[in-house]
Formats: structure tokens, sequence, C-alpha cells
């Protein structure tokens, strides 16, 4: 057979020029719910996902249930170190091209900032009571400029409903600083109460709550985290009447049977809410459990292509009023 030595020639000269070019830049994903804590090996247990597809009741004469279980044939493996947290989180970051928002430890944020791409670590303050610090340290805390956002506010598992007196302060801080905040409305998981939670009530989950506390603040902008789950019918509602309300899907997306997850998101959008859905981790202390959320949403099927790509990422730059072009 004859050979075309030109023909060799230009094709090597391809196949070596596609192997220099850089893999394309993955679609930019933002993750509105991660928290920062330091890593704690005596704490930190490995966990099958969607771990509440079984609640079995309990007996109060019998240990209480048990929060999560590794009942599966990959559990999600814990990290052991704030070092193997924070190499695993930022690896995954550059690989997917992710932006986080994260609160709790600032010792912890600052560092994931160090780590990360500069501009993809946004910090948040978190508060759930007027006595975990003063309104007027809060505000300074605001103003200073390293934090952006106010969240998570959990004052469900304190016994109070998100409008209660004692918060407001916080709130209108936030809204007179044009800070968006993100609250904390949905289940604390099988037998949260009888666990470690006492205060906790379900019924302070429900997102008609937050129709005081927005007629006092009309300027603050609130995203309801966990989507209020499972109170969907009141989720719709409450957003119907409230334009500058959004929810995000995080802890629910890995905790409760996935058709459940799926079904309760797909509601949403049926009730036409697709482009106030932020996609959400609850990351803690398990690394991989940013690709497995990540999954729910690029594998729905119920979703189109753009759909999708406003839940991972449009939704949270409209919400957040960010630079687009920053993070592509």
């Amino acid at each position: 057979m004859k050979v075309n030595l030109f023909f060799i020639v230009a094709l090597l000269y391809s196949v070596g020029m596609n192997a220099q070019q850089p893999a394309a830049k993955h679609l930019p994903i933002i993750d509105v719910h991660v928290h920062a804590m330091k890593m704690n090996p005596a704490f930190a247990a490995d966990m099958c996902p969607w771990f509440l597809s079984d609640m079995p009741g309990g007996d109060p004469n019998q240990p209480p249930p048990a929060f999560i279980n590794t009942d599966c044939a990959m559990p999600l493996k814990a990290a052991r170190s704030d070092k193997e947290f924070q190499d695993s989180l930022v690896a995954t970051m550059k690989r997917l091209n992710m932006t986080i928002i994260a609160s709790g430890d600032g010792g912890i944020i600052r560092n994931w900032q160090k780590a990360a791409p500069a501009g993809r670590v946004i910090p948040s303050i978190g508060i759930s009571s007027s006595n975990e610090m003063t309104v007027v340290a809060f505000t300074d805390s605001l103003s200073a400029g390293f934090y952006k956002v106010m969240g998570e506010v959990a004052p469900q598992y304190a016994g109070l409903s998100p409008a209660d007196t004692s918060l407001d302060a916080y709130f209108a801080a936030a809204e007179k600083l044009n800070i968006p905040v993100g609250i904390h409305m949905g289940t604390g998981g099988n037998g949260s109460i009888n666990i470690n939670n006492p205060k906790y009530r379900a019924s302070l989950g429900n997102p008609f709550l937050l129709e005081d506390l927005l007629a006092r603040h009309p300027k603050l902008k609130v995203w309801v985290m966990h989507a209020g789950y499972p109170m969907v019918n009141e989720m719709i509602a409450l957003m119907g009447a409230n334009a500058y309300v959004y929810v995000d899907i995080a802890g629910m997306i890995w905790s409760y049977p996935l058709a459940e997850v799926n079904d309760y998101i797909r509601r949403l959008v049926q009730a036409g809410f697709g482009e106030r859905i932020l996609y959400g981790t609850d990351l803690m202390v398990w690394p991989k459990l940013l690709e497995t959320s990540i999954g729910v949403i690029e594998n729905a099927n119920y979703l189109s292509f753009d759909q999708k790509r406003d839940i991972l990422f449009n939704n949270a730059v409209r919400f957040f009023r960010l630079d687009e072009a920053q993070y592509k």
C-alpha cells in the first residue's frame, strides 16, 4: 500500500497540537451553602447519601435512632483533618470551576481563601440567637467588608421563629447594608429532637413564618435554605407573594430519598420558580458530597440544560449580585 508521507506528517502534527491544548474549562458552579468547620476525627463518621430513605420509629426506652448510616455500597468518607478537607475541597473547586459561599470558623474561611483561586470563597456570617453576638458587633462585622453574606441563620434549632423580634435588629443591619440573608427552614433529620436538638420544632420551619419579617424589612433579600422542605405548597405561596425570596436545595439534596428530592425540585420548577432555585450542598465533613450533590442536578431528566445552568450558576449570580465574567 502506498503511504502518503505528507498525510502522516500532518496527522502527527494535528495530534501533537491537540495534546498541547488545555482541557476545556468546566462550566462554572456556585455552591451557596458550605460550612467551614474544624475537623474532629472523634466525631467524623462516614455517611451514605440519601440516608433518610428509611426512617423507622424508635422507643424512648432504647437508644435514639442513628442520625446517619453506612449501609450502602460506597459510603462517603469523612475528612480526618483540616488539611485533608481543605486540599480535597480546593482541588474539587478548581476542577469543577466552583465558587462557594462559606460560613462558620473565620480562620478556616481565611485559609480556604488563600488556597483557592482568588474570589472563589465568599465569606458569610451566621447568627441564630441574640446571645451569640451584640447587634453592634454584628453590624461592625458586616461593615468591615470581609463578610459579604448573612447566614446560616437557624433560630429553628433554638425554638425560635425567624420572625422573632429578638433577631429583628440583625436583619435590619443586613437590609441597610444590602447584604443577602440565608435562613434555615426545613427538617432536622430523623428524630432530631430526640437526639440532640430538644428545642427544635418542625412547625418553626413553615415558610409562612417569614411573612412578618419580610413585611418589616421590605428591601431584605432572603434565600430559604433547604427550600422549606417538606412544605412545598407554603414555599410556593411565599415565593409567589415575595419576589425577593429564593431557595436553596442544600441538605435535602443528599439526605432524603432521591425520588423525593427530585419531586420537590420538579414541583418548584413546575410552579414557575426555576430561576429562583440555588444549588447548595450544606457541605460539612464529607468532601465528595460536592460531586454527589452536583450529580443530582446534572442527571435530572426533567430539567433542561438551561434550567440546570440556572440552578448551578445563573440564579446565584443574580441573587448575590455577582459579576458573571469573574466566574467563568
